[in-house]
């Protein structure tokens, strides 16, 4: 593994670990049993990788050729679970409080490394079009977010929070175009930084895409 495909190796395990909190996290506020929570956070940090690889014919997928993404998700969950099972008192609603608000920057780092990642992964498998680097890109990194929110029973993620999914596809586009301008790795890194600056940015100052308000 070269110097860079170590460093989108590590990207990727920070994405995982993020988005398998957020998923676990919500099953622990769903009062789902262990398997519950394991199985909400493993769906979430791979969910979008299987969705973008059975996209681009990769088989089997990457969550099974090499299981240290589903692993790592795995030990995540379990960590929080175990770290929460005694917490529905005032104290466990406090420290769900916190990791509530330390999870929008994990989610939004999770977003944008997956976002590129799954560009990375098309172009590694000989594809090099705009709109489907762009759109695996986004299935990457919203789609496990989405199976997450289905599998909970929540109005999906992506269609009601502060820009989410079009954070996710501003920075693909950004990466889409880079890579091929100049080598892979800075532009890599640009794109994710696209799409956590947006996404930041939207749950700070809490922008929202226009919607229908009904009296």
């Amino acid at each position: 593994m070269d110097h860079t495909g170590n460093i989108i190796f590590i990207m990727e395990i920070i994405g995982t670990i993020a988005f398998a909190s957020s998923g676990a996290l919500l099953g622990i506020r769903k009062r789902m049993d262990v398997f519950g929570v394991c199985v909400l956070g493993v769906i979430t940090a791979v969910g979008g990788g299987l969705t973008r690889d059975v996209i681009l014919g990769i088989t089997p997928p990457g969550m099974f050729q090499n299981p240290v993404y589903t692993a790592t998700a795995m030990a995540v969950s379990l960590i929080l679970f175990i770290s929460n099972y005694k917490g529905r008192d005032k104290t466990g609603e406090k420290r769900l409080v916190i990791y509530d608000k330390v999870m929008t920057v994990f989610d939004a780092i999770g977003l944008g490394i997956f976002t590129v990642v799954g560009i990375n992964t098309a172009v590694d498998a000989g594809y090099n079009q705009l709109f489907l680097l762009t759109f695996v890109g986004v299935i990457t990194g919203v789609g496990g977010g989405l199976l997450r929110d289905i599998m909970a029973q929540e109005k999906p993620y992506i269609l009601t929070k502060h820009v989410y999914a079009c954070a996710s596809i501003a920075g693909a586009l950004a990466c889409a175009f880079l890579i091929r301008m100049m080598n892979r790795l800075p532009a890599t890194v640009i794109g994710a930084a696209v799409v956590i600056s947006i996404r930041m940015l939207a749950a700070h100052y809490h922008w929202n895409l226009p919607r229908v308000n009904r009296e």
